[in-house]
């Protein structure tokens, strides 16, 4: 027999018994990542006695050395990587009082203290090394006496292969994956091991691709790094992102901002931006701010009745949508866009005045007078041509369109059926001359008051002579 000296004396007092067991299935599951094995066992034996195995090569004294694992540095799923674990278990099983054995081809690893080499006055902690008691064993077992079954299960929330977290979408950089539940802190792993905890982050990650920064900031606590050691890799691991089911959630986050109930994840812009991204790709939606929501006019409902889902953005995300693509290279739809699409929509066929028929001409001449009793002048609104129209829009999905006043053409068009009835003409052509002297859009607070006062006026002007002789006088305004 042979001793290994652990150069430990008492260390990691703050450590749990859970802590070392950690260590020792993160061997496990390491070697079986590197060798493709089967997966590692995890059996209780008896009460308070537990064996954790694993199918590879089998552990050797050498690996008891503190120093880089090339070997692990190369393998994208290795969780360790600089032969601390093992070492840091073992001290504190000994401090604890938890009896262990490592079986292997190569040997049967147990700890004692004794003199440190050269210098008697000082003990540490040495690993037995004993010939192997079952040469032909394949893997490596370490069997745990003084355990017990919550220390087990304390060990094991620490390993996404345990946790049941429900995989979302893979990338290059590392997971998305479902909170256990919803209101639960979300879990951060770094290659399947849970190194940190969010209270509000609306999805869990597992980060497989490791920067400097993070590399360094996984100390032997592994379960205390702070978000600025990952923050970068979480926004490229959602930057990669592309399923709806992932950019549905993002999504419907967003538009909680007006709750204060949105996941940090949201509170980064580029993430924000991407989520619009990949929602256009697979959804028909049109981005609107709060402001739009409330003010946005007929268009809104001209949206939703096309089969628009209206997504809820922030002002400053809403900003920027517009110069921005899906992943197919399609223009983001925001309500801007939404309107211009849906005036470019329109195709008229227009019809010379000499070609209606006798009645519709009777009711297109009314044009005039109703212009003059509603006392509008045409130059003054920029209006130059009163026109109609045997067609009006390409798609008509939802509601109808009869009339539409077009400022940038100096024109009013009516659809020609309108000629059928005088009050509907009448109506149409009012209500597009309101929209041209008061500027205001369909559906606005701002439109029916402009509706209101125009239809004063035309009452006052057509029963002028009745109102002045029934004697009614204004009343004088209240002070």
């Amino acid at each position: 027999m042979d001793y290994f000296d652990l150069n430990i004396e008492k260390v990691l007092e703050h450590w749990p018994i859970g802590f070392a067991i950690r260590e020792i299935i993160a061997n496990a599951l390491d070697e079986q990542a590197i060798t493709a094995t089967d997966d590692p066992t995890i059996r209780k034996i008896t009460e308070g006695v537990w064996e954790i195995s694993d199918f590879g090569r089998g552990l050797r004294y050498q690996h008891l050395t503190q120093k880089e694992n090339t070997e692990k540095r190369r393998h994208r799923d290795v969780i360790g990587q600089f032969g601390m674990g093992l070492k840091d278990a073992l001290a504190v099983f000994h401090r604890r009082g938890i009896d262990v054995t490592i079986s292997s081809p190569h040997a049967d690893i147990t700890t004692v203290v004794r003199p440190k080499g050269g210098f008697t006055d000082i003990t540490t902690l040495h690993a037995a090394v004993h010939p192997p008691s079952q040469p032909r064993r394949v893997g490596t077992t370490a069997t745990l006496r003084g355990v017990g079954d919550r220390d087990i299960e304390e060990a094991k929330q620490f390993f996404l292969r345990y946790s049941g977290d429900k995989l979302l979408e893979e990338t290059n950089y590392g997971q998305v994956l479902a909170k256990p539940r919803r209101r639960a802190p979300a879990n951060i792993y770094v290659k399947g091991l849970l190194v940190a905890q969010e209270e509000n982050f609306l999805f869990s990650y597992n980060v497989t691709s490791l920067t400097k920064g993070l590399r360094q900031a996984l100390n032997r606590e592994r379960s205390n790094v702070g978000r600025s050691a990952y923050a970068d890799r979480i926004k490229a691991i959602l930057k990669q992102c592309r399923t709806a089911e992932v950019a549905h959630s993002l999504a419907e986050d967003l538009a909680m901002f007006t709750t204060g109930r949105m996941h940090d994840e949201l509170t980064w812009n580029d993430i924000a931006l991407h989520a619009c991204k990949v929602l256009a790709t697979h959804d028909k939606v049109v981005f609107v701010s709060q402001y739009q929501l409330e003010y946005g006019g007929p268009q809104l409902d001209y949206a939703r009745d096309e089969g628009y889902r209206l997504v809820l953005v922030p002002d400053d995300i809403a900003h920027r949508l517009g110069t921005l693509t899906d992943f197919d290279g399609n223009p983001l739809v925001d309500l801007d866009r939404y309107r211009d699409s849906w005036n470019d929509s329109f195709s008229f066929t227009f019809i010379d005045p000499t070609d209606l028929t006798i009645s519709e001409r009777q009711v297109f001449a009314l044009t005039k007078p109703l212009i003059e009793a509603a006392d509008i002048r045409l130059p003054q609104l920029g209006v130059r041509d009163i026109l109609i129209s045997e067609t009006m829009r390409l798609n008509t999905a939802g509601r109808e369109i009869v009339g539409v006043y077009e400022p940038a053409e100096k024109r009013i068009i009516i659809r020609r059926d309108r000629l059928n009835n005088p009050a509907e003409y009448c109506g149409t052509l009012l209500h597009e001359l309101t929209h041209a002297k008061s500027g205001t859009t369909d559906g606005t607070l701002a439109f029916e008051e402009a509706l209101t006062t125009q239809l004063g006026h035309l009452a006052v002007a057509l029963l002028g002579t009745t109102a002045h002789n029934s004697g009614y006088r204004p009343s004088a305004p209240r002070s």
